[in-house]
């Protein structure tokens, strides 16, 4: 129990700190809890992101522009220019129909963008038996186009074009002017159609007896809507214009009629060069030229770069291949991640989620003209934990602020209360083991506890009340003083004449030398004590061996009392006792007993025994023992008489009783019977032995 009730004592402290202890762990453990759910929820998410990143890049591959893309070889970060010629998902190009070009270069997304309006596609249809062509369609931005006229041996008065292909160590070189084939094609209300009439390039502008390229075919459209809506009606506006042209490459058509069969796309297709320029009538710059800078090339296999996230992977191969240099792999651009937290990376990294150990995989199939395509996207959900780490970084100084509050909160309280409280406690505990003296007052001061508050105003109170009391216990000294004064006076007093009358009665046989040693004796006891009870607690009893049942006798015979009975015992009982103390038991019992007990009714004195105790039962009939009195009976100074001080009756006889029972090593009891009350009074017997 001892335990127990000093931890109990701490009890306010203990919830004090627990409950903040219990509030950080609730505030750590629900940033724990929201960490592990953004993990789940940020990881689904990355799922179903990815699975539409991978419906995205399938759907960009098997769009016209996408399959572009695969035909060809994914081109490096170089420049634009010179173009280089692309395999179209067609296997030819109706290059003398507008609508058509126009819908087959948009569609397959393989225009390549200039400044002004500009744009120009070359390209090779996917067919090697549709001819040894190379097609180049775009747009540029000119004035009123200005024909050539058809007989003239100059070409330089007119727009045209000049061309020029590089590849496989030859070089061709063609010069187109613009030519109108009837007056009534050249309307300005509609537009402008006319073709491109190429020739070979010479170094010399007179060509004389020159005869256009057969197989070279051009068509150009202009519009007939100014660019500026405010010059309108000027002639001079800048108008816009789509030309499609068919190059013929002599290389390429011989190659087809070659014993073996030829190989398509050409393996060197990237190799190749092409240079398209729009020249003005005249010897000015040209209005538009494919090598210009600023060229945006179009879409290719490394544009989709941009849909992957960091850490996940691109696999674009053949069907039916498996070696390495005929796949592609296109890798997430790693971004710079804000720097987070070591000790939050390794949390989130531990926190488990479902299906989060999960092979993060997924696969599909790309048909195109010239085979089919394996699409397989690899994903890495590491890059889960580091945004999620980054993120929480970002926001910890939010839990860190909730636990430094918690910590204030927690310090206020400690040091403004628990602290005092605590002081307060060691006080009273203190108080309540050390203090008999008005001396141990004069240690404990609570001045220092003092204030406005609760707490402060509960410190005063007990500071005045520790005041009250040192006052209270420095008025018992005094008194206990002269109480001790008097005892000594009257001890000296008594002892005197009762010196004087033992000398008279020397003889131990005799009564009243028994009786005036019992006087002395009590005297003794009280002589030197500072108060009745500390002197009967103090005094020192000669134990030896008593026959309780001769002493029954003698105490029946000789109490003082009438119609006091003793049952006969069966041979001596001697027991552990003092004579004279064990006298003054049985006298303080039995005038209680008489008190009591019902007029006419006798007092009886029971002895019974065991092999190790002897136990005297005083019985008399009368009132029982209040239930709430019993255990009070033996104290100091308690009596159930109303006015015992003033009858001479201090309350001291049971407690004298039950002091000296057990300095004898004996017990003393009530209890309550049907008829009246029992006093059981049990010694200890003592074995004598006999002489030899």
């Amino acid at each position: 129990m001892k335990p127990l009730a000093w931890l109990a004592s701490f009890r306010l402290r203990i919830l004090f700190r627990s409950a903040f202890l219990l509030l950080a762990l609730a505030v750590v453990a629900m940033a724990v809890a929201v960490l592990q759910e953004e993990k789940q929820r940020s990881y689904d998410n990355y799922q179903a992101s990815f699975a539409k990143t991978k419906e995205q890049i399938v759907a960009r591959l098997r769009h016209p522009a996408g399959q572009l893309a695969l035909l060809n070889p994914p081109r490096d970060d170089g420049p634009v220019t010179p173009l280089r010629p692309v395999m179209l998902p067609f296997s030819a190009i109706d290059f003398d129909d507008q609508g058509k070009v126009r819908h087959a270069v948009e569609m397959a997304g393989c225009l390549v963008q200039y400044k002004n309006y500009g744009s120009l596609c070359v390209a090779i249809a996917n067919n090697a038996w549709a001819g040894g062509f190379i097609y180049a369609a775009g747009t540029f931005v000119s004035s009123t186009l200005v024909p050539h006229r058809i007989g003239n041996e100059f070409l330089d008065g007119a727009h045209r074009l000049r061309v020029m292909v590089s590849l496989r160590g030859e070089t061709y070189r063609w010069l187109a002017p613009f030519e109108v084939p009837g007056r009534n094609d050249r309307r300005q209300t509609s537009g402008m159609r006319g073709r491109f009439t190429g020739y070979v390039e010479l170094d010399d502008r007179d060509y004389t007896g020159e005869m256009p390229v057969k197989e070279f075919r051009g068509w150009v459209w202009q519009s007939g809507r100014c660019l500026d809506a405010a010059s309108a009606s000027d002639e001079a506006c800048e108008k816009k214009s789509f030309f499609s042209l068919r190059l013929p490459i002599d290389v390429l058509r011989d190659a087809l009629f070659q014993p073996e069969k030829p190989q398509w796309p050409p393996p060197d297709l990237d190799q190749f060069q092409v240079r398209v320029e729009v020249l003005p009538p005249g010897d000015g710059p040209a209005i538009f030229d494919s090598n210009a800078d600023g060229a945006v090339a179009p879409f290719s296999l490394n544009d989709l770069t941009d849909l992957l996230l960091p850490g996940e992977t691109l696999t674009i191969r053949k069907a039916g291949r498996a070696e390495e240099a005929d796949q592609l792999q296109l890798r997430g651009k790693h971004e710079v991640i804000e720097e987070s937290s070591l000790l939050l990376t390794r949390l989130i990294r531990k926190l488990p989620v479902e299906r989060y150990d999960a092979p993060v995989e997924l696969a599909d199939e790309v048909a195109t003209p010239m085979g089919n395509y394996q699409i397989v996207l690899h994903g890495d959900a590491r890059s889960v934990n580091q945004i999620l780490s980054a993120v929480a970084t970002r926001v910890s100084w939010f839990v860190g602020a909730m636990l430094l509050a918690i910590a204030l909160a927690w310090l206020v309280i400690e040091i403004g209360i628990i602290r005092r409280i605590s002081h307060l406690t060691r006080c009273s505990s203190a108080l309540s083991r050390r203090v008999k003296t008005t001396d141990g007052l004069d240690r404990f001061d609570l001045a220092d506890l003092r204030g406005g508050d609760e707490l402060g105003i509960l410190a005063n109170c007990l500071n005045d009340l520790l005041r009250r009391v040192k006052e209270d216990a420095e008025r018992e000294r005094i008194r206990a003083e002269q109480e001790r004064d008097l005892w000594h006076a009257v001890g000296h007093e008594i002892m005197s004449p009762l010196q004087s009358l033992l000398a008279l009665h020397r003889h131990a046989g005799d009564p009243s030398h028994r009786y005036i040693s019992r006087m002395q004796q009590a005297v003794r006891v009280l002589y030197g004590g500072a108060s009745p009870s500390e002197a009967f607690q103090s005094s020192t009893l000669q134990v030896q061996a008593v026959d309780i049942a001769e002493f029954l006798r003698n105490v029946a015979d000789n109490a003082g009392f009438a119609d006091v009975r003793c049952a006969p015992a069966q041979g001596p009982v001697p027991v552990r006792a003092d004579e004279y103390p064990l006298e003054d038991v049985f006298s303080h019992i039995l005038k209680n007993a008489d008190r009591y007990r019902q007029p006419g009714t006798p007092i009886t004195l029971t002895l019974e025994t065991t092999e190790t105790t002897a136990m005297v039962i005083v019985h008399n009939v009368g009132q029982p023992v209040a239930e709430d009195f019993m255990d009070k009976i033996f104290e100091y100074g308690v009596s159930e008489l109303a006015e015992a001080g003033a009858n001479g009756n201090r309350g001291q006889g049971l407690f004298v009783a039950k002091t000296y029972m057990a300095k004898m090593g004996g017990t003393i009891a009530v209890r309550n019977l049907d008829d009246g009350v029992s006093f059981v009074l049990t010694l200890q017997r003592m074995r004598v032995v006999g002489a030899q």
